[in-house]
């Protein structure tokens, strides 16, 4: 069984990775411009099983500067029960690692994809973490609760986006903090713009003294996939030329700067780095 938590430090902040569980899906239209024969033989030269693709979740907490930041809350309580425990267990892992949520102070949001946001309620639709303040990207929070954009979406994900964004932040009285790239959201913990996998899309670049370590979030969906094809696009990508812009501009940084990338969908606990290989990249699992 996999240990539901890994704990690492970036000089004096306490880097504490939590598992938020896994979910198997098809390959059936998961790459825009890739077919399911393209995927299966890339999966499989990397010894991987090649007949469907398992997406892990791994939110963090970091221990900075007095205060306990969560970033990304996970699949949330109720979808626990629905998936029968594959995923969703973000709460009962915090308390594994002896986190009580009731202590997290500031909760960052990435971006407001159902697998980063549910977690902010309960099953009962509660606070998950009532003493924390909720910061969102500005721009990614201008785009979702924008009435006229809501309206506008096509049927199908983006509209089960906006309704889900819109049960989620409702249930919270939509009070939350919205703050700009390149503004230290924490202590140590830089947001930067990578935007495409959604408007707003953010990561961090979290540093204390001579160490760091860049939060990527979602620029890279798949360690193998996207990492090796960086022009294959994700069919969850709101803007996908822009995503595969992200995700090289990203990956370029990492492999040239020799910066260890926390990934949410890696295999956890989501560690790695990046070299250059070819048009694409390489990425070697841990620290």
């Amino acid at each position: 069984m996999t240990v539901p938590f890994h704990r690492y430090n970036i000089g004096d902040i306490e880097v504490t990775v939590l598992s938020d569980g896994y979910r198997n899906g098809s390959l059936d239209g998961f790459i825009r411009n890739a077919t399911k024969e393209e995927i299966s033989a890339e999966l499989a030269a990397a010894g991987l099983p090649s007949e469907a693709l398992r997406n892990t979740y791994a939110p963090i907490v970091l221990s900075t500067g007095g205060k306990r930041v969560l970033i990304d809350t996970g699949n949330g309580e109720a979808v626990f029960a629905q998936s029968k425990g594959e995923r969703g267990s973000l709460n009962q892992n915090l308390a594994a690692a002896g986190i009580d949520r009731n202590t997290i102070d500031i909760v960052v949001i990435t971006h407001c994809h159902a697998d980063h946001v549910n977690g902010l309620l309960t099953a009962d639709n509660t606070q998950s973490f009532p003493n924390a303040e909720i910061k969102v990207p500005e721009v990614e929070w201008k785009f979702w609760m924008d009435d006229g954009e809501m309206s506008r979406a096509p049927a199908g994900r983006m509209t089960e986006l906006f309704q889900n964004n819109r049960r989620v932040f409702d249930a919270l009285g939509r009070k939350v903090t919205p703050y700009g790239w390149d503004q230290e959201v924490a202590p140590g913990v830089t947001a930067v713009g990578t935007p495409g996998h959604s408007i707003g899309h953010t990561s961090y670049v979290v540093s204390s003294g001579k160490d760091r370590v860049f939060v990527q979030s979602d620029v890279c969906n798949h360690y193998v996939l996207f990492a090796r094809h960086p022009g294959w696009h994700g069919f969850f990508d709101q803007d996908p030329v822009q995503a595969e812009t992200t995700r090289r501009r990203v990956y370029d940084m990492l492999a040239a700067e020799k910066l260890p990338v926390q990934a949410y969908h890696f295999p956890f606990p989501g560690l790695g780095r990046v070299e250059k290989s070819g048009d694409g990249y390489r990425v070697t699992l841990g620290r």
